[in-house]
């Protein structure tokens, strides 16, 4: 295949794909949807108990243990 027949097939396809986008308006409006979710306010975060737990864990062994802090910050 030449590069006049390759261009002349990617021309026709770019002709097929911009043809084909006529209808490009959104189908409905978004806002009302986006003020409902604001409407909902802050989406906090819930923690679940065993977070706390490992960081009580992690809490408690950085206090026994405080040369462990180096250690721990050179992995961060």
């Amino acid at each position: 295949m030449t590069n006049k027949e390759n261009d002349k097939e990617i021309e026709a396809f770019l002709k097929t794909a911009i043809t084909s986008m006529k209808d490009y308006e959104l189908r409905r409006d978004l806002w009302p949807q986006m003020l409902r979710k604001l409407d909902e306010g802050p989406a906090v975060p819930r923690v679940p108990w065993f977070d706390w737990a490992l960081a009580g864990i992690l809490g408690a062994a950085l206090f026994l243990f405080p040369g462990a802090i180096p250690a721990l910050l050179y992995q961060l």
